[in-house]
């Protein structure tokens, strides 16, 4: 059996466009991607497609972001501000802001905002970034002492991936204790 797909109009773009921020927080390139892929699978399905279908898209965008709906700014200082909280790093945070759509001049605004809300310079955020990751795997001071010493190399690794210097890393590994990190 042959799947169908339902006729690429404007109405069809925009109901799919407030359906889809409804559920989900995006930045303008990032709902640009979401309608592409629509259109992109209707003609694959062989169904009609408007003409100007481009124009359409970013008439609906700019509707949304004149409505402030869409908000670069806020979705990047938000995520940023979630991210960081999490333990992520600085260089991951930025990849996975400018992989949502987020560009260069925004992406640096929300981390400099970032900054200024932690009341932080870069390399203390980037400490603090690493403790949670730290404590939320439980790597490092947040293991039982006498598991430290064998899985170091582990640990490292994990921080490693994560995006984290070594020096970041090897400071936060080789704590002697939680305690020690909260005071950095």
């Amino acid at each position: 059996m042959k799947r169908t797909a339902r006729p690429i109009t404007a109405k069809y773009l925009q109901n799919a466009a407030a359906f889809y921020l409804e559920r989900y927080p995006s930045t303008a390139e990032g709902l640009r991607r979401v309608l592409n892929r629509r259109v992109a699978k209707a003609r694959m399905l062989d169904a009609p497609v408007m003409d100007d279908v481009k124009q359409a898209i970013d008439a609906i965008i700019a509707k949304f972001v004149a409505a402030g709906v869409i908000d670069d700014k806020a979705f990047a200082q938000t995520k940023a501000r979630a991210l960081h909280r999490r333990g992520t790093s600085t260089r991951l945070t930025r990849r996975k802001l400018q992989i949502a759509g987020v560009d260069g001049d925004t992406l640096d605004q929300a981390m400099a905002a970032l900054d200024l809300e932690l009341d932080t310079d870069p390399g203390l955020r980037e400490r603090r970034a690493a403790a949670a990751l730290a404590r939320r795997r439980r790597l490092g001071p947040y293991r039982l002492p006498k598991d430290r010493k064998d899985n170091r190399a582990r640990d490292l690794a994990a921080m490693a991936r994560a995006g984290f210097a070594y020096d970041v890393a090897k400071k936060v590994i080789d704590a002697p204790g939680p305690d020690a990190l909260d005071e950095a």
